[in-house]
């Protein structure tokens, strides 16, 4: 037999070639935004903008891609299933444009747009076209196709990055800032048209809806619903609430103020994602295959297997950029940005918190209990919110950033605690506070050893990567008895 954590990196490692190098491509539009951008305000412009796309996505796909992985696995009629959940996808979002149709001005002005409903028309459209392709993509998962999934996302950002370096490298003018927004929300309508081409034969195969089963499938989703909500509130509210907060309509210049900060910020936590994309390339593999483990005697030690590798790669990511930050930060090529590079190691650790808990999460789809990812996920929104709306007025982004590790750690904490008690991994602690302990030491070391010649500090900065690295292969190697 084959090993099943083989397999499962192998699938990542497919997966990676349109998540981890296509966000890699993405992210090179980084620098593009931060030259062509001057003032930071007009990045945070685009920043805020995206932020709300990633929150309506998740909200309009309610839960469907793990209720379609879940039920597949139940169901004999599994083309039913597929039809009866993009079906619902199809309906909900085509309500949802119709409604951006009629109020996008006044979306526009509520959200300090005024005189903008472009802005929200393309982005309503992005979102729907996004939402709906979730599905067909979702089941070329769950049939391991994951070749045809990554040729389909790499078209799709390939495209953006063309129309992206085209829009704004050849027609754009700096005298009209708002223009490049609107280029930029093309380019990304155009890339996500992309995928429904592509995936056409998938939509062939909707038949209708079995009400019956939809009854059932939205039961279960229901509380992922909730959960995503939640927790993209989390990963997104920050740079909404920086722009709400910070702006005072008695003050003329607030209003650039407090984009400018939320383009700082949005810069900084772009360097930090590094490690979210490396966990989104894991998530497209784990959550199929933690599936398709349901059956296999030997799934808990499978499971916590793949949690210690996880966690001592992720480790190593976190050590790669904060033990190189100097290299870095050339990523984001306007200097004014660079005051928010402080952001950077707290919300690196957030995103190993929230791996973790991704990981773990696993226990309450699997036993069907996910009520309680809804209650993990609406306490950590809770403190979202409570922590930003109370300091974000006298610390800024810095309040937010702190706001994502807490709430991460609380999530990862609270995960652990209840699914030992309702569907119990017997996960190695020691190995958890280890990695992340011997990380946060080399951390903390680092600059005590720095050294004035460039390229002397680079080999001294790195060895402690490296040091890192050789202690985790050889724990790793170690008989199964040290799980």
């Amino acid at each position: 037999m084959s090993n099943p954590i083989k397999s499962l990196f192998g699938e990542v490692a497919i997966y990676g070639l349109s998540s981890v190098i296509g966000r890699l491509l993405n992210y090179l539009l980084v620098p593009l935004y931060t030259y062509i951008f001057v003032n930071p305000a007009d990045y945070g412009v685009v920043s805020e903008l995206y932020a709300w796309v990633a929150f309506l996505i998740v909200v309009l796909t309610f839960g469907m891609e793990t209720a379609f992985f879940r039920f597949i696995q139940q169901e004999k009629d599994k083309a039913n299933v597929f039809s009866t959940s993009l079906s619902a996808l199809l309906s909900l979002n085509t309500v949802f444009f119709f409604l951006i149709l009629l109020f996008n001005e006044e979306i526009a002005s509520l959200l300090l747009y005024e005189g903008h409903g472009e802005y929200i028309l393309l982005l309503g459209a992005i979102v729907a076209i996004d939402a709906i392709c979730a599905l067909p993509l979702a089941k070329l998962r769950a049939e391991e196709k994951a070749k045809r999934f990554s040729i389909i996302q790499l078209s799709s950002i390939g495209v953006n990055i063309l129309l992206n370096l085209i829009f704004l490298l050849g027609f754009f003018s700096p005298q009209h800032p708002e223009e490049g927004v609107i280029y930029i929300f093309i380019a990304n309508l155009v890339a996500s048209l992309v995928k429904p081409i592509l995936l056409f034969r998938s939509f062939r195969l909707v038949s209708g809806i079995d009400w019956s089963l939809l009854k059932r499938m939205t039961l279960y989703s229901f509380p992922l619903a909730i959960a995503g909500f939640a927790g993209i509130i989390n990963e997104t509210l920050d740079r909404i609430l920086l722009k709400q907060m910070l702006f005072n309509p008695d003050t003329p210049s607030s209003l650039e103020y407090a984009e400018s900060q939320v383009g700082i910020y949005s810069a900084s936590y772009k360097l930090a994602m590094l490690v979210a994309i490396l966990l989104q390339a894991y998530r497209y593999a784990a959550e199929p295959f933690f599936f398709r483990q349901m059956k296999n005697a030997n799934r808990n030690q499978i499971y916590s297997q793949i949690m210690n590798v996880f966690i001592a790669f992720v480790c190593g990511v976190f050590l790669l950029v904060t033990l190189n930050i100097d290299l870095f930060k050339y990523f984001i090529q306007n200097e004014t940005y660079w005051i928010g590079l402080q952001v950077v190691p707290i919300l690196l650790m957030a995103n190993i918190f929230l791996g973790i808990y991704y990981n773990q999460s696993i226990w309450y789809k699997l036993s069907g209990k996910t009520k309680f990812g809804a209650y993990i996920a609406l306490t950590g929104a809770a403190v979202t919110v409570l922590i930003n709306v109370l300091f974000i007025p006298e610390y800024g982004y810095m309040a937010s950033a702190w706001a994502t590790l807490i709430v991460y750690f609380l999530q990862m904490v609270m995960s652990y605690i209840l699914g030992q008690k309702h569907y119990p991994i017997p996960y190695n602690l020691l190995k958890f506070v280890f990695y992340i302990g011997l990380a946060l030491i080399l951390f903390f070391l680092s600059p005590y050893i720095q050294v004035d010649n460039f390229m002397l500090n680079f080999v001294v900065q790195n060895s402690l990567l490296i040091m890192f690295i050789i202690v985790a292969v050889m724990l790793e190697r170690k008989p199964k008895t040290a799980y």
